[in-house]
């Protein structure tokens, strides 16, 4: 009994694990080109009304984000502070580039992911 507990309770670590990986994946394929790419992505948030000056704050920002949410999320013992960057990155990005105008595939895209960080924020883990 007590071999078959624990092997449920690493079966269910290993997918705990891949699921936050698979999750985070969107986010860690991102950072690169943000960082390569930085300047042109500041004239492509200008483009939307931001101030260059603020812009490039706010891809400084994101970037953080990304790094320091992925980093949590997948690998930290407190997922909920990674589900809670990668959230403060997510939502502002989904109002400011998707929603005027309306990106219906990315919005929905975005939803689902909002949703899957929102339970991780809100699980008790054991």
């Amino acid at each position: 009994m007590k071999i078959f507990m624990l092997k449920k309770n690493i079966l269910k670590i290993i997918i705990d694990f891949i699921a936050r990986l698979s999750i985070s994946a969107i986010f860690i394929s991102v950072i690169p080109g943000k960082i390569t790419g930085f300047q042109e992505r500041v004239d492509y948030i200008s483009s939307k009304g931001i101030p260059d000056f603020i812009a490039a704050i706010l891809l400084v920002a994101a970037i953080i984000c990304l790094i320091l949410g992925s980093g949590f999320f997948v690998f930290g013992k407190n997922q909920k502070i990674g589900a809670a960057f990668l959230l403060l990155f997510l939502v502002p990005t989904t109002i400011i580039f998707h929603i005027s105008p309306f990106h219906q595939r990315a919005v929905l895209m975005n939803l689902g992911l909002i949703g899957g960080l929102l339970i991780t924020s809100l699980r008790e883990l054991k």
